[in-house]
């Protein structure tokens, strides 16, 4: 596992190699030894032992992977986000700064004398977030639910049921307010995307592109 920044000279042989060097910066900690390709993980990030990060990923400054946790191929897990034990990320999903997952509905000090020893199996409560993603800046996803194929938690928002695809949520709890498109943004009464133009349609519940 390689800890040099990938580089673009030396022509398109170069440019292949780099794009499939893991780098890893010499101020970030990373015990887990399930790190793809081409990912790169940044200053003051941790990942720990029994974690697994796919390939071509970012992973911020100050990032936490707790061990158990599983992350695909070409996610951003921006700045500060914190990724527990029974957090699995799909593929091309982005995580906000300041995103927390959690992973215990009952949480209590395992170091209190007094509380009750709990198994992993009996507090461990798992959480997917669906390929293609947004979880905004400094929202909470509350465990056991799944954020769908292509929803976005808005900035700030505490999700505590699952968000179906295609949808914005926000506020806390969060609630859905809008469709939105492939690219992320929020389409409008004939459920045409801003960005890109595509139409949808709705079939049976689901967004379906036209």
């Amino acid at each position: 596992m390689s800890t040099k920044p990938p580089t673009g000279g030396g022509g398109g042989s170069a440019l292949i190699e780099a794009e499939q060097t893991t780098f890893i910066h010499p101020q970030a900690i990373c015990e887990s030894d399930q790190v793809g390709p081409g990912t790169r993980i940044w200053a003051f990030a941790h990942v720990m032992k029994g974690s697994v990060v796919g390939s071509h990923c970012n992973v911020c400054d100050h990032a936490f992977i707790e061990s158990g946790a599983v992350v695909g191929d070409r996610v951003t897990i921006k700045n500060r986000a914190m990724i527990w034990d029974g957090v699995v990320i799909e593929d091309d999903v982005f995580v906000g700064p300041g995103a927390v997952f959690t992973n215990d509905l009952y949480p209590r000090s395992h170091r209190d004398p007094n509380a009750p020893r709990r198994r992993v199996d009996e507090w461990l409560i798992r959480t997917t977030v669906r390929s293609g993603a947004s979880i905004g800046a400094g929202a909470v996803i509350v465990c056991g639910h799944t954020v769908g194929r292509f929803a976005t938690v808005g900035a700030g928002a505490v999700v505590t049921h699952d968000v179906p695809d295609h949808r914005l949520v926000v506020g806390n709890p969060a609630r859905i307010v809008a469709w939105v498109s492939r690219c992320g943004r929020p389409l409008d009464d004939h459920l045409r995307c801003s960005s890109c133009g595509r139409r949808y349609t709705v079939v049976d519940g689901q967004l379906r592109c036209a």
